[in-house]
């Protein structure tokens, strides 16, 4: 995974209640081979289903938002289904934070375990920012993880918790299995003596 420190960057307001997962990435795209996964991210919006072009007046594929890094999302966003791949093709599009009242929890999880961090931040603050971003497309929102801060566009700022496993895990880029390997020559040193019976 790609380290996360400080993120500025262009925003995007997706303030509906309830985004699902299956409008994250829609369940016929789910076994797809990971390779340019975030073409399917919010497919159905996005794309005509009769021509396959570009919807212009989507939020995500408006000028004024590309390249987007954030999203400022209505609350219970990514509820639905557990599918991992929701996470997949939001990184993928390049989506590295989530601003929000709430989540879905499973979903959360897998957020944290992909390299996207999601933010429970006050629903005054994420209804501001949500605003000022529709109000002012490109504007740029900055998270600071160390510090556990976001700061809108117009200098609001709000802290946020994470948890200190979480975040170590992002802030050096690592996922699971790097962690797990940072301990590897104590698992060795344990099962070599659980061979010898000295466990």
């Amino acid at each position: 995974m790609q380290p996360l420190t400080t993120l500025e960057a262009v925003a995007v307001p997706l303030p509906a209640a309830d985004i699902d997962t299956d409008q994250i990435i829609p369940a016929r795209f789910m076994h797809a081979h990971r390779r340019d996964y975030g073409r399917y991210f919010f497919h159905d919006q996005r794309f005509d289903p009769q021509s396959g072009e570009p919807r212009p007046d989507f939020v995500l594929n408006r000028f004024d938002y590309a390249n987007a890094q954030i999203l400022v999302t209505g609350p219970n966003f990514g509820c639905g289904s557990s599918r991992e791949q929701a996470v997949h093709t939001l990184a993928d599009f390049g989506i590295r934070a989530i601003v929000g009242t709430t989540f879905g929890d499973i979903f959360f999880s897998n957020c944290l375990k992909n390299g996207v961090l999601p933010i429970r931040a006050d629903a005054a603050f994420v209804v501001h920012v949500s605003a000022w971003l529709t109000d002012r497309p490109g504007a740029r929102v900055k998270v600071d993880l160390p510090g556990q801060r976001v700061v809108a566009p117009d200098g609001k700022t709000v802290a946020f918790d994470i948890d200190a496993f979480s975040k170590e895990a992002l802030v050096d880029g690592l996922d699971e299995i790097d962690i797990t390997l940072r301990f590897a020559a104590r698992i060795d040193d344990f099962e070599r003596r659980n061979r010898l019976g000295q466990t």
